[in-house]
Formats: structure tokens, C-alpha cells, sequence
């Protein structure tokens, strides 16, 4: 068997020797288009996390059996091809909703209380020359007794619901696909989701149901001093319609992905203005360390199940 890792440096450091046992591994840090050819041209099985997969890497890799996707999310890869020539497809699921719930609630209490803005005024000596204990400066909000909105109930964002739940909070959701409403809380309407909730997370995927759900006319609904969460997918939120409104409308925004990864340069929210209202982190969400192991775990395991029964 030869097994190609091709983008490794995504998955950090896990011991990659524990797949030596199923045959002859290669690992790539990462791998362009243009080298994505050659290097799995003679693979029996290939592990991508965002690597493409397409009809032209399929026909090339003459000798492919199974395809390990590094992730939950399923479109790097064509499927219905991969199907059709009878290539085993894996993915992973469920190793991440800790890691993506701790980080959720961690940028939501970076927000509400203007974190960076009170580490600054204590490390830039402000708090010294002050001759109080105190600072009154930013006021933040209470989540006890907040109400809680959720788009995409789904495993996470259920645990989302439960944390949410656990400070106080009112929790109500919206489904994207409007089938999935066998829960125990208050389904409401995306606009009036969106007008009545002091918190709001996204936890669904992107499908041509959440492409740009959320637009200019939404993120005006939102109240003041909102904070608004996507830890789903980039383009849920319209990234041009978002930098406007946050600097006209005071709303708090944290986003872990975005529609491009890594952000270009040139994104129109490195632009604003209002930049206190604005945190993004660079998707990592999913990377506790934990979580990484889990998947990998998973990994090894879906190898496993495929090589017994064939």
C-alpha cells in the first residue's frame, strides 16, 4: 500500500509513523495544485484535508482505493466520480464540537467584555495614572438571562445550546434547512432570529441555503451592541456587506472562517474602520489538541475498517 498525506502541516504535530504499519507513507506539508498530480499518481490511498480531489486527480491516480478527507465537510473531493469508478470516500465526524464550542464562547466573552481594550489600557500604564481600582470605560453586558440564537442546529450547535443554557441563557435557533426542528427549543424565523437576540452563533454548513444568508438587510435587523458568531462556514456572512454595516452600526462580529482562507489582503475587512468591533481568528476552531488527536485517531480507524474488508 502507498498511503500520501498531502497537506500534513494542517493536522500540527501528530505522529504520522502510526501509519507505517498499512505500508509505504508519504508526507507533504502542503501541496499545490501543481504538484497534486505527480505526487498521487501511484497512490493506494490518499489523506487531504482541503486538497481538491477532482475528476482529473481520480483518473490519474490509476491504483486509488480510498480517499481519507481530514475533516467532516465532504467538497474537496468529487464524490459522485470517485463512486462511479469505485473509490472508497471517509470522512470524520464529531472529533472537533468540544474544541468549536470552547472557542465559540471564547470569542463571544472576548467581545462582550472588550478584552483587548482593557489589556491594553492596563499594559500601556493608563490603569497606573489613573488613581482608581477600577475602569468604567467599556460596559459589558451580562449573558445571564440574554437570549441566545443559534443558526444550524446541529451536533454543535446543540452543544452550544446546552453551554448557552448552563450561564442562564434564553436559547432559540433557526434551521437553515427548515426540517430539523425536533428540539427542546424555540424555533423562530431567521429576521426575527436575527432582531431579537443579544447573541447570535452560526453552526451550519455552506450549502445554496446559507450562501450569503446573512447580507446587508439582515446585519441591519441586528440590535446594538449585538455580538453575531460564524463558526461555520465563510461566505454564510457577505463579507463586503458586513464591513460596511459594523461601521455604521455598532455590532460585534467574531468570525473563525471566512470565504477565502487564508484572508487575502486586499479584504474589505481588513478595511474598517470601527476594528475593536471585529475579531477573526484564522479557522481554528477545530484545533485543540484534543480534538486533533481525535481525528486522526479517526483516520487510522476508517484505514483500518477499509483494509479489512477488502
Amino acid at each position: 500500500m502507498k498511503i500520501v498525506v498531502l497537506d500534513a502541516k494542517t493536522l500540527g504535530e501528530v505522529d504520522f509513523s502510526l501509519l507505517n504499519r498499512f505500508g509505504e507513507v508519504t508526507v507533504y506539508p502542503t501541496t499545490s495544485d501543481q504538484q497534486k498530480l505527480q505526487r498521487i499518481k501511484d497512490a493506494n490511498i490518499i489523506i487531504t484535508n482541503k486538497v481538491v480531489i477532482d475528476k482529473e486527480a481520480i483518473d490519474i491516480a490509476k491504483n486509488l482505493q480510498l480517499i481519507c478527507i481530514a475533516a467532516t465537510g465532504m467538497n474537496n473531493v468529487d464524490l459522485d466520480y470517485a463512486k462511479q469508478k469505485g473509490i472508497t470516500v471517509k470522512n470524520v465526524v464529531g472529533y472537533s464540537t468540544e474544541s468549536v464550542v470552547q472557542h465559540t464562547f471564547a470569542m463571544a466573552f472576548y467581545l462582550i467584555e472588550h478584552l483587548p481594550y482593557y489589556d491594553t489600557y492596563v499594559k500601556s500604564g493608563k490603569w497606573s495614572e489613573s488613581g482608581i481600582f477600577t475602569c468604567l470605560d467599556k460596559p459589558f453586558f451580562e449573558i445571564f438571562n440574554k437570549r441566545w440564537g443559534i443558526i444550524g442546529m446541529g451536533a454543535i450547535g446543540k452543544r452550544v445550546a446546552q453551554v448557552a443554557q448552563s450561564f442562564g441563557c434564553e436559547v432559540v435557533y433557526h434551521s437553515t434547512s427548515g426540517k430539523n426542528l425536533d428540539h427542546p427549543y424555540t424555533h423562530l424565523d431567521l429576521d426575527t432570529l436575527l432582531a431579537t437576540s443579544d447573541i447570535i452563533s452560526i453552526h451550519a454548513p455552506l450549502n445554496e441555503k446559507t450562501k450569503n444568508l446573512i447580507q446587508k438587510e439582515q446585519l441591519l435587523k441586528l440590535k446594538d451592541k449585538a455580538i453575531l458568531l460564524n463558526l461555520g462556514r465563510g461566505g454564510i456572512i457577505n463579507e463586503k456587506a458586513l464591513a460596511t454595516v459594523i461601521d455604521q452600526k455598532e455590532i460585534y462580529v467574531g468570525l473563525d472562517v471566512t470565504q477565502k482562507e487564508p484572508l487575502p489582503k486586499d479584504s474589505p475587512l481588513l478595511q474598517i474602520e470601527n476594528r475593536d468591533r471585529l475579531l477573526i481568528t484564522p479557522h481554528i476552531a477545530w484545533t485543540s489538541i484534543e480534538a486533533r488527536e481525535r481525528l486522526f485517531a479517526s483516520i487510522i480507524k476508517n484505514i483500518e475498517e477499509f483494509l479489512s474488508s477488502n
